[in-house]
């Protein structure tokens, strides 16, 4: 049999006080006229189990992820990888190519294929309404490098294209 509960409450069924994230919470399970019911008590507020309880567990009350508050259209991603190409900034090179596996991973961006030049693998790319060609050298970098680059990516994108 599946049963479902709410998910953890924002505040303490017993002080009323908020339950903070990282926060000991004590959760219980009481049957009730309408079924199961879920209520959920921060430390201060616990003083043992509620008559009808049929069960407990003790949690941490969650962290909320982060998450961007707004996200960038692929289309203002394409004008700043275009603009990063053109300039061809060997300091930026990282950041290209971040940036291209990005495009590539939302199909704003296609692999046409690769090339060697002098030990040098390069990406050729497309953009799929017809702009390019691209070549980008491809980085080989990790993923911990990857995520790095893509936090500068980030904020780079935050700071100077979110009003685009």
């Amino acid at each position: 049999m599946d049963y479902r509960f709410k998910p953890i409450s924002k505040n303490c069924a017993g002080t009323g006080d908020p339950l903070l994230p990282g926060e000991v919470c004590y959760s219980v399970l009481i049957e009730g006229d309408s079924g199961f019911e879920r209520m959920d008590y921060s430390e201060a507020g616990w003083d043992g189990l509620p008559e009808n309880a049929i069960g407990y567990w003790k949690c941490l009350v969650p962290v909320p992820e982060q998450t961007n508050a707004r996200k960038i259209d692929p289309e203002t991603l394409m004008q700043y990888f275009e603009q990063l190409h053109e300039d061809a900034n060997p300091n930026q090179e990282r950041l290209l190519y971040v940036l291209a596996l990005h495009l590539l991973q939302h199909r704003r961006l296609q692999l046409d294929g690769s090339k060697r030049v002098d030990e040098v693998e390069f990406l050729q790319l497309a953009g799929s309404r017809g702009e390019g060609p691209f070549e980008v050298k491809d980085q080989q970098l990790s993923e911990a490098e990857i995520a790095e680059v893509r936090a500068v990516l980030d904020q780079e994108l935050t700071t100077q294209w979110n009003a685009a």
